[in-house]
């Protein structure tokens, strides 16, 4: 194992929920989960901290926040969260695929069941659902996923173009994504992403070898070539358009600094990484010691993104961006997404489920477009999955950063990443104090 995933490892192992510490060229630090608050501290008042934590002293720890002012009534208590009203949905369009992913959540596109299309008529009615039932202010996303949803490509057209149409009428933002393996993207598709300002992301697993070896064709065939000349178009379009590279990782491609920079070099908006902790056949699942060199990897494309930040460079490693931002919006979440709650997706079928990963799954089940949404399936989903009602995730201080972990991942396989995950966001707290003390000195000169 690394050195560096070791001591991170190590550092952000949890031993009271209530608060967590950290030490870094900049100072000591306290981080209280309450609130994902970053404070400094001096030398004295940490060494009090670390008395107790490390002698699991819950009542001290109470008493030292109370005295340092830092205590208050809990941001988020015990009490589920009410279902709310939908803001995004995504459309099973094609429950279909042209690629063999054997670690694919959706079994190669049919969920589990035989392939199949949705009808034009399930995609109207979704964004009529949507849209119709927008809250007042509400921010709206249709998302088009698989299967490879190009496959239905005049669906997908059709329901964007209704859906741009009843936003406008109605007088309420909404937004356009994609989830797509890029082998059918067509000059065509990108003047009509562009047009629309789709957020395009792109599955890829690497360079060359790298994707094939993970993302071949049915017939054997690597993928990645083919890829790559069918995207051209979108990377050059970007203006209203944004094309991410999303990675998904295995012990077989574990060389993320290497991806990340030949990805930025083609000129990617972004470029992310998600560990792959759940699959059908349980082929490509990562294990503890994949894990660690993972994490390993992370920090040292999560370095480079600092050096070039501090150069003043853009260096788009969307993991990093994404923490940085939820870091200093002081994000705290009871829930890791909106799965369930203010997202659904909705099948080829027109039934909803908790998400596009919960498609035909009955874990997941919401309803349908004929009988509406099963708002008692919803709530009792909420409640189960508070973070609270979660083991190990209520005795951790990263609890509100993480969420408890993707729904479909901790159903399928529970949580073999905890360790994984809360070292990286040991690191990624370190590297926004280390970012924010650089933006408080004053230039050289």
């Amino acid at each position: 194992m690394s050195g560096a995933a070791r001591f991170y490892m190590q550092a952000s192992r949890p031993r009271l929920p209530a608060a967590h510490l950290l030490a870094t060229d900049a100072g000591r630090h306290l981080f209280v989960a309450d609130g994902s608050r970053l404070f400094d501290i001096e030398a004295d008042l940490f060494a009090e901290f670390e008395t107790a934590l490390t002698g699991l002293d819950s009542g001290k720890v109470a008493r030292l926040l109370a005295q340092a002012g830092l205590d208050s009534a809990p941001l988020i208590d015990d009490v589920p969260l009410p279902p709310p009203p939908i803001h995004a949905l995504s459309l099973a369009v094609a429950q279909k695929c042209n690629l063999g992913c054997t670690y694919c959540y959706a079994e190669q596109g049919g969920f589990g069941g035989a392939p199949k299309n949705m009808p034009l008529t399930t995609a109207l009615q979704s964004v009529d659902q949507l849209i119709g039932n927008a809250a007042p202010g509400a921010k709206l996303n249709l998302s088009f996923l698989g299967g490879e949803p190009l496959v239905n490509r005049p669906v997908l057209q059709a329901a964007t173009l209704h859906a741009a149409d009843r936003a406008r009428r109605k007088d309420v933002p909404i937004t356009f994504s994609i989830t797509t393996n890029g082998t059918l993207v067509t000059e065509a598709d990108a003047d009509f992403f562009e047009e629309h300002g789709f957020a395009v992301t792109i599955s890829l697993d690497g360079i060359g070898a790298a994707h094939d070896a993970q993302r071949p064709f049915r017939n054997g065939q690597g993928s990645f070539d083919r890829i790559m000349a069918r995207i051209a178009p979108l990377l050059a379009r970007q203006r209203r358009m944004q094309v991410s590279a999303r990675v998904t990782v295995t012990s077989r491609n574990l060389d993320l600094r290497t991806t990340l920079d030949g990805f930025i070099a083609h000129g990617f908006h972004s470029v992310g990484f998600s560990p792959m902790l759940a699959s059908p056949s349980g082929q490509g699942e990562m294990q503890a010691g994949d894990l660690e060199l993972m994490l390993a990897q992370m920090i040292e494309c999560g370095r480079e993104f600092e050096r070039r930040t501090l150069a003043g460079q853009r260096y788009p490693f969307a993991n990093m961006l994404n923490a940085m931002r939820e870091i200093g919006r002081g994000t705290h979440r009871p829930y890791p997404c909106g799965a369930g709650a203010g997202y659904l997706g909705v099948s080829a079928s027109g039934n909803f489920a908790a998400c596009h990963r919960f498609v035909d799954d009955e874990e997941g089940a919401m309803g349908s477009l004929t009988h509406g949404i099963d708002t008692a399936r919803q709530a009792a989903w909420l409640a189960e999955r508070h973070v609270h009602r979660q083991e190990p995730c209520k005795g951790c201080w990263a609890r509100y950063l993480c969420g408890g972990g993707c729904h479909h991942e901790v159903t399928k396989r529970g949580r073999p990443a905890c360790d994984y995950i809360r070292g990286w966001l040991h690191y990624c707290l370190e590297a926004y104090l280390r970012l924010g003390q650089a933006a408080q000195q004053p230039m050289a000169g």
